[in-house]
C-alpha cells in the first residue's frame, strides 16, 4: 500500500496566547511552558469541518494528476468534531467529486482516526474492493471548544488534511506504507473521563489532563517501538517522528524514551494547537517536500477514549 500524496488546508485566522490572557488571564509563558503552543488556526464563520475536508481534498487531487477524481473508488473520512453526523465529511467529499456507488465510511476513534482510517483502506484494498482511496482528516475544534475553561479551552485548533492512497506504486515519490497498528485502550486509567466531548453539555473538556499525559507517553513510545521491531529495525533508522500534535511535552517524553534526538521529530503544534486527528497528516504534508529515498518516516498517535497507534512509511 501506498500513500501518493497528501495535501492540507489550514484556516486563515490565526489566535494567540495572549487572546486567552485577555479571556482568562492565562499567559502566553504559561501556555507555552506547558503545551508548546503559541498560536492556533480559527475557522471562519461558514467554514465547517465539511468545508475544510473539501478544500483538503481539492488541494490533495491539484497536486496528483495520476490519480483523477473519477478513479476514487473509496472514501474514508475521520473526525470527533462532525459538522453533521449524518451528512458526513466522507458523503460530502462524495458529492464534491460526484463519484456515485462506491464505499463511503466515516469513522472517529478521537486522535487516533487517521491511522484506523488508514487501516480501513488496507483492508478494502486486501479484499480486492478498492484500488484507489481517498482518506480525508479535518476537525473543527472551535465549534465545540469552550474558551473560558482554563484547564483544556488554549489547546485547540482547526484544520484538515486528505491522502490518495493505492496498492501499487504510481510515483517514484510515494510511500511505502509498511506497517500499521493500532489499538484501543479504553479499559486504562481515566478512559472514560479524561477527554470528552458532548456537545449537549459543554463541549470538549480534559479534566484529568495528567492521566492523558501519561498514558499518551506510554503508548506512543511502545507502539512505535513494535512497528520498528515487526520490521527489524532500530530507532536510529527514524529519519522522521511525526507524533500526534497534542503537547510538545508529550513529544519530548516520547523522544526521550526512544533515545530519538529532537530535530528527528516533526511539530506543528507550537502554531496550530491540537488539531486532533488531522495534525499528524498536517505534519507529513508539511514535510512531503523533505522526504528524500531511503527515509524511514513514523506516525505515532494518541486520542481519547482511548486508543493509539503506529505507522511505518519508507520512500
Amino acid at each position: 500500500m501506498y500513500i501518493h500524496q497528501v495535501a492540507a488546508y489550514l484556516p486563515a485566522e490565526i489566535i494567540t496566547n495572549e487572546h486567552f490572557t485577555r479571556l482568562n488571564g492565562l499567559s502566553h509563558e504559561w501556555i507555552t511552558e506547558r503545551t508548546g503552543i503559541q498560536t492556533r488556526r480559527k475557522a471562519a464563520p461558514g467554514e465547517n469541518t465539511n468545508t475544510m475536508a473539501l478544500e483538503a481534498t481539492r488541494r490533495v487531487l491539484a497536486a496528483a494528476p495520476a490519480f483523477p477524481a473519477a478513479e476514487v473508488d473509496l472514501i474514508v473520512g475521520a473526525t470527533y468534531t462532525p459538522h453533521d453526523t449524518i451528512y458526513t465529511l466522507a458523503h460530502a467529499v462524495q458529492r464534491e467529486l460526484n463519484v456515485g456507488e462506491i464505499p463511503v465510511v466515516s469513522i472517529s476513534s478521537a486522535c487516533s482516526s487517521l491511522l484506523n482510517a488508514i487501516e480501513i483502506v488496507e483492508g478494502y484494498f486486501a479484499m480486492g474492493k478498492a484500488r484507489r482511496a481517498l482518506v480525508v482528516v479535518s476537525e473543527h475544534n472551535t465549534a465545540y471548544n469552550n474558551e473560558q475553561d482554563t484547564m483544556a479551552g488554549h489547546l485547540w485548533g482547526d484544520g484538515a488534511a486528505a491522502l490518495l492512497l493505492t496498492p501499487e506504486r504510481l510515483s517514484e515519490n510515494d510511500l511505502d506504507v509498511r506497517t500499521v497498528l493500532t489499538g484501543g485502550v479504553a479499559n486504562v486509567g481515566k478512559a472514560d473521563v479524561a477527554v470528552t466531548l458532548k456537545p449537549v453539555e459543554k463541549g470538549i473538556v480534559m479534566p484529568f489532563g495528567k492521566d492523558v499525559f501519561i498514558n499518551a507517553c506510554q503508548y506512543m513510545a511502545r507502539v512505535t517501538q513494535q512497528v520498528l521491531e515487526r520490521n527489524n529495525l532500530s530507532v536510529e533508522d527514524v529519519t522522521y517522528l511525526i507524533p500526534h500534535q497534542a503537547n510538545l511535552r508529550i513529544t519530548k517524553n516520547v523522544l526521550q524514551q526512544l533515545g530519538l534526538p529532537e530535530d528527528r521529530a516533526v511539530s506543528n503544534i507550537q502554531d496550530l494547537g491540537n488539531t486532533g486527528c488531522a495534525g499528524a497528516a498536517i505534519a507529513l504534508a508539511d514535510t512531503w517536500a523533505l522526504l528524500k529515498p531511503g527515509n524511514q518516516i513514523v506516525i505515532t498517535v494518541f486520542g481519547g477514549g482511548y486508543s493509539y497507534g503506529a505507522m511505518l512509511l519508507a520512500r
